[in-house]
């Protein structure tokens, strides 16, 4: 959980720390608090968790406590490029398992986690209700259906490719610009 924070979260922190103000210091506020801050942020790091223990005087523990109790709350930064593997019943049967394996093992990260590079993040999840495509893997908005683990690569590597052309197209922009 203890992940370095980029200069645009920590300028969303002193966003957040006047955000605060606008919610009156009662445990009873910690929920809507947690969520407004990870609709800031996308996640809740460790720095905004003692914020907001600091701001509601509780313990950081009990903040964490309560966060860690609803699946709403993610504690790792989404990668640019999220990852779900479905593990609804029809995935499942149809080795969703294996799938997500695949990815947790070409991307070096596991479920709920993201890469060092913010680039790819993995979660699991319940049903993404496209059962006839089972089993299901979605990259960030796109649906890949009737996945197989020797699909896992092409698909991480189709994204490098993509990334490269677009960098490549921006360098050429700029020096055409110049």
């Amino acid at each position: 959980m203890n992940q370095e924070l980029t200069t645009e979260e920590k300028a969303a922190l002193k966003s957040i720390a006047k955000n605060l103000e606008t919610f009156n210091k009662q445990r009873g506020n910690l929920i809507p608090i947690l969520q407004m801050v990870q609709e800031h942020l996308a996640y809740l790091p460790s720095e905004a968790l003692r914020m907001v223990a600091e701001y509601l005087e509780i313990n950081a523990c009990e903040v964490y406590g309560v966060a860690t109790f609803y699946n709403q709350f993610r504690f790792h930064p989404p990668g640019k490029h999220p990852v779900k593997v479905c593990l609804g019943t029809a995935c499942h049967v149809r080795a969703g398992d294996i799938i997500l394996e695949n990815f947790e093992r070409k991307l070096g990260i596991e479920d709920g986690e993201t890469t060092a590079d913010r680039e790819f993040s993995i979660e699991r999840v319940a049903c993404v209700g496209c059962c006839a495509l089972a089993p299901v893997a979605i990259i960030g908005e796109t649906v890949h259906g009737h996945m197989a683990p020797s699909k896992v690569e092409g698909l991480l590597m189709r994204i490098e490719i993509e990334k490269d052309i677009a960098k490549r197209e921006k360098e050429k922009s700029e020096s055409e610009q110049t």
